[in-house]
């Protein structure tokens, strides 16, 4: 199994030839995230609420692009922090390099949103109070049971 250090590494610890995928626990294979549209509607807002209400998802913002980041392993990383598939790995795998990776990265964001509530807190903040929470249904992007249909 891969030992690792017990104290953070930076990448000034190493050779310039070396490989940082050595002396990692794969930050890499532990996540992904999409670029999704920026929200400019309360709606947009929304639709980013429901993917916080998902387990392991959270919303960030990094120099203006908005990212929806889902927490979890590929399902190929091994005990030892290696690819089980390193040789038929995919494409976006085989295109990454330790140029700008984690390495020693502390994911600092300009923005990060971990549940349903604090981008409610965002969007009232830039739009004002939530039209569902306020009683009024006008402008409401929440759905809701018809009323006053007959049974079928």
């Amino acid at each position: 199994m891969l030992q690792l250090p017990t104290v953070r590494q930076r990448r000034a610890d190493y050779p310039d030839t070396a490989n940082l995928c050595e002396h990692c626990t794969a930050k890499c294979c532990h996540y992904f995230a999409l670029p999704i549209d920026e929200p400019t509607e309360r709606q947009d807002f929304d639709f980013i609420r429901w993917y916080l209400l998902h387990d392991r998802a959270t919303v960030f913002v990094d120099d203006g692009i908005w990212f929806l980041l889902v927490h979890t392993t590929c399902k190929h990383l091994l005990s030892d922090y290696r690819c089980g598939i390193y040789e038929t790995r995919p494409r976006i795998c085989r295109n990454y390099t330790t140029d700008k990776c984690e390495f020693e990265n502390d994911w600092c964001y300009d923005q990060y949103f971990e549940t349903a509530e604090q981008i409610d807190e965002y969007a009232e903040a830039m739009f004002g109070p939530d039209p569902v929470t306020q009683g009024s249904p006008e402008g409401c992007v929440r759905g809701r049971k018809p009323t006053g249909l007959p049974l079928a």
